[in-house]
């Protein structure tokens, strides 16, 4: 695991992508030739829960409130259903309906998505374009070993660690946040990506379990610096048996 992430000048919220065609095909979508295709995008309603999602993330920020004004930024995945929901979330702060809350939060939204790779999809090898079920040979052996990739190749927990910690410091650092006030930054992604990124910055220690976390399509949520800043943990029924591939 990489080491733990240093305090950090902006505060970030996690959004994880609305319902997609390949969660409708009940499929993995994690190839990497995905960055640059429209495969996979959003569905109608997954549009809706990507709009909705602004509404969320207001209220996630009333809490927050400043006298002076934040600048708000949104990053994304280059899979196009985490880009989509970044743009439909910003179509929702858009609405009439939030404005006032927007003016009151003294919030500055920049319009302009910044697509950022480190943000993509966990890989999963050769489980790639199987059933959703199939996340379930992983998972248990996640819980087990955070460094593991087993049979099939499937990027390990402490790889998808490791890479968002780079993102993460690289925001951090960029003269795009130079400011010094602190900007809130929108990390729009993928379900085990958000998950262990939820964990590995709260500095708990078992983040293999990020498994019993899930995102719902469309949900935000803030990215806490302790344990205690998670959601409870609902750990999911595991298969037993694995599958050839």
């Amino acid at each position: 695991m990489p080491d733990p992430l240093p305090a950090l000048k902006n505060t970030y919220y996690l959004l994880r992508h609305g319902q997609s065609e390949g969660n409708v095909e009940g499929v993995i979508s994690s190839a990497r030739s995905l960055a640059t295709s429209e495969k996979h995008g959003l569905t109608p309603l997954g549009y809706e829960q990507g709009l909705n999602s602004a509404a969320d993330l207001i209220s996630l920020l009333k809490g927050t409130s400043k006298s002076s004004t934040r600048k708000v930024y949104f990053y994304s995945s280059p899979f196009a259903r985490a880009r989509q929901t970044a743009e439909a979330c910003l179509d929702g702060i858009g609405k009439e309906e939030n404005q006032a809350n927007i003016q009151q939060l003294n919030l500055d939204i920049q319009k302009n998505i910044i697509i950022e790779d480190g943000l993509m999809e966990r890989f999963f090898g050769d489980l790639d374009a199987l059933p959703l079920s199939t996340y379930a040979y992983v998972w248990p052996e996640d819980m087990k070993d955070v460094t593991q990739t087993g049979k099939y190749n499937v990027e390990s927990v402490a790889a998808v660690s490791t890479r968002l910690r780079e993102v993460i410091m690289k925001i951090d650092d960029s003269d795009v946040h130079a400011n010094g006030d602190g900007d809130v930054v929108v990390l729009t992604s993928h379900a085990d990506v958000l998950q262990i990124t939820q964990l590995y910055a709260s500095g708990i220690e078992t983040v293999g379990d990020f498994s019993s976390y899930r995102f719902t399509n469309g949900e935000v949520r803030f990215m806490g610096r302790t344990p205690d800043t998670l959601p409870d943990p609902e750990p999911l029924e595991m298969l037993e048996e694995m599958p050839d591939v």
